[in-house]
């Protein structure tokens, strides 16, 4: 049976296939309409708001560490958690098909982490919460636009800041990140605004797990950090942009 997590990946990958299938005309219907806003994409600038849903994952990298009383300690994320995003766009112009954007966002979530000891089958569980200030800078290659639909990809770096990291008693995560992302979209052209519905990957490029425990006054917590060697986030997120 899949989980809810899986379900939910499922819907962001069907989302995804739905708008290429939906922005590649058959060859019979090739009917030109009327098109809305026939200059909104060449204009300099333009923007716009974005809200949308995200999903949560840390890949933890394990060393098999084990104390002197013979505890050894695994952890993992059982799935992905869902969290909500809102931000606004900046989209500048550059060619017919290339434009450069900065997407100034917050994304709020958790993240369920899961210990396991080997040695007595003991589980032990934390909840990380995360706010996120993120600044995507993306560069988006647009197709030729048909009627009043145009897919696109996009792809750039975003340099993220958790503005809620509080001192755990398990693990302890970095403040700073940056995630490499990937998605794909479709502009839709409506008669008074453009839809945008996108799907984007992101997967964190840096260690995120704090091995500083100087702050740390139970000793007995301390093996939860040792036995990890590293983290890394990732992210699925689905946006809707209004422009």
């Amino acid at each position: 049976m899949k989980t809810l997590q899986e379900h939910i990946i499922t819907v962001l990958v069907t989302v995804a296939m739905t708008l290429f299938a939906f922005a590649m005309p058959p060859a019979h219907a090739q009917t030109r309409k009327v098109m809305n806003r026939p200059y909104i994409d060449q204009r300099k600038f333009h923007y716009g708001f974005l809200a949308g849903a995200n999903l949560q994952d840390l890949e933890l990298q394990q060393n098999g560490y084990v104390d002197e009383a013979g505890n050894q300690w695994y952890a993992e994320t059982p799935g992905y958690e869902p969290g909500f995003s809102v931000g606004i766009l900046g989209e500048f112009y550059l060619t017919k098909h290339l434009a450069f954007r900065i997407i100034p966002s917050m994304h709020f979530g958790t993240k369920n982490v899961q210990f396991r000891n080997e040695l007595n089958g003991d589980k032990q569980f934390q909840t990380i919460k995360s706010t996120y200030f993120a600044v995507p800078l993306n560069i988006k290659y647009a197709a030729e636009r048909f009627n009043n639909y145009r897919p696109y990809i996009v792809t750039g770096i975003t340099p993220v800041l958790d503005l809620t990291v509080k001192k755990q008693k398990q693990l302890l995560l970095k403040s700073a990140d940056c995630y490499l992302e990937l998605g794909l979209g479709c502009d839709l052209y409506l008669p008074f605004f453009k839809f945008i519905p996108e799907v984007k990957f992101m997967y964190g490029l840096s260690n995120i797990i704090n091995k500083d425990r100087s702050d740390m006054t139970d000793d007995t917590q301390l093996i939860f950090t040792q036995s990890v060697d590293k983290g890394k986030s990732k992210m699925i997120v689905l946006t809707f942009y209004f422009e």
